[in-house]
């Protein structure tokens, strides 16, 4: 889709795909480069959108080794880094946050601050071996930013959270696999085909579905046992009127596999 200097942006047979394409500067996180990656995102959320899965990677030796240090908001002696983050970064998440269909991220590289954050707001996220993952703030000085105070410690807990966010070490793939940080790592030369098997079930899967275990999932941590029921209640009325549903379960008591349209 034309429009995007750096990022590569895609939409077939159901899913979308983008791509961090500044492999010069390891995807660091520009302006022009939130600019487009938010733009690209909200394309997907549109109603309009035939998008029912979302898959995010980067280009070269990494996904994104977070903020571009030597851009004007750094070099500035009276920066507001609080007011980047309000204006550039938390749209970002937030839409990422309220898509109504599932996201994978493919990590292919380094994953380090906000670049890191971004790649665990999606629902799945695989690594190749050669991936790691970096709170690299406390490194310059920084507290950790772009969702990663919240995200860590509901994924490995406080002591494993604190500890990455206090001295700011590199996370291998695989100990990030054993952690519960992401879903797998998987051979660098099977990333891609790993990465693609996922994002393609996700985008044939039932999506109302998919998108309300998103939303289910989301705010189970900020829930009572009461509220978290009523609510799975209210998305299983939705459910349960869907056209995937009578297709799910046709397909079920016919033994085949079914065929879900996303409606």
């Amino acid at each position: 889709m034309a429009g995007y200097k750096t990022i590569l942006f895609t939409q077939n047979d159901g899913l979308a795909t983008i791509t961090l394409n500044q492999p010069d500067t390891l995807n660091a996180l520009s302006e022009e480069l939130k600019a487009d990656l938010l733009s690209a995102v909200r394309e997907v959320g549109k109603p309009s959108s035939s998008a029912r899965a979302l898959m995010i990677m980067g280009t070269g030796r990494a996904f994104s080794v977070g903020a571009a240090l030597g851009n004007a908001a750094f070099a500035d002696a009276d920066r507001d880094l609080g007011e980047s983050l309000i204006a550039t970064y938390h749209p970002i998440l937030l839409e990422l946050a309220a898509l109504n269909i599932p996201v994978i991220s493919v990590v292919n590289g380094i994953a380090a601050g906000a670049g890191m954050s971004i790649a665990l707001s999606a629902d799945i996220v695989i690594a190749a071996k050669s991936a790691y993952f970096l709170q690299a703030f406390v490194n310059i000085g920084l507290v950790p930013d772009a969702g990663s105070t919240y995200l860590l410690p509901r994924l490995v807990g406080g002591a494993r959270a604190r500890a990455m966010m206090m001295l700011g070490e590199r996370l291998t793939a695989e100990t990030a696999q054993d952690w519960g940080l992401i879903l797998e790592a998987v051979d660098d030369n099977k990333l891609m085909d790993r990465g693609t098997e996922l994002a393609m079930k996700l985008a044939k899967g039932p999506t109302r579905s998919l998108g309300s275990i998103r939303q289910l999932a989301q705010i189970s941590m900020q829930n009572s046992y009461p509220d978290q029921l009523q609510m799975e209640a209210m998305m299983q009325r939705d459910a349960g009127r869907s056209d995937d549903c009578i297709e799910g379960v046709m397909a079920f008591l016919q033994k085949r596999p079914a065929d879900f349209q996303g409606k």
